[in-house]
């Protein structure tokens, strides 16, 4: 196969500063799992990286597959398709500081982070759609291990909403705890 088709990942959604390199894609996700330390759901992986117009999306996909394949990331919870690095991936993680752009080190750390955060958000939270008379509701829910502390409870228009609605309240349910809580008591 031509050695060009080999390294050089597909283009779309990345924006400039990105990585256009399969090489370049599996150090980063690499050194992404290294940094946070816990497994970490393959489409979360795959979504920050595409939204955040670092690579794309099919590329992201196929590095954790070619990843997993060879050893630098391993399968850690098969219900969710979350992974967790290897010594081999560690290895590959700690290429990253002399093989990436200091702009692309810099948004991936601080890609990290968010990821970190929406992991623990995800943990401290519970979502359910449900029906009343053929209406859907969306119960979003902040946890106290597994006691909700707040639920809220919104009517959706169609279900598609739910996914925005779910990523919203995800990005920082314990700021939406503290306004409601700060209203209700003032």
């Amino acid at each position: 196969m031509d050695t060009f088709l080999e390294n050089n990942a597909v283009s779309a959604g990345v924006k400039l500063g990105g990585l256009f390199n399969s090489t370049e894609i599996r150090i980063l996700i690499c050194y992404i799992l290294n940094s946070i330390g816990e497994p970490v759901p393959s489409s979360l992986l795959v979504n920050e990286l595409h939204f955040e117009g670092i690579a794309n999306a099919f590329e992201v996909s196929d590095a954790i597959v070619y990843l997993a394949k060879n050893g630098h990331i391993l399968l850690a919870d098969k219900e969710d398709d979350s992974y967790t690095v290897t010594e081999k991936g560690i290895d590959t993680a700690n290429s990253l500081k002399t093989s990436l752009s200091l702009t692309v080190k810099d948004r991936a750390f601080a890609l990290t982070v968010r990821m970190l955060s929406r992991l623990k958000n995800a943990k401290q939270t519970d979502f359910k759609i449900e029906y009343e008379n053929g209406v859907p509701y969306i119960v979003c829910s902040v946890l106290d291990g597994e006691l909700p502390l707040l639920s809220i409870k919104l009517l959706l228009s169609d279900e598609n909403q739910s996914s925005a609605i779910k990523e919203r309240f995800l990005d920082n349910p314990n700021e939406i705890y503290k306004i409601i809580i700060d209203k209700l008591t003032k």
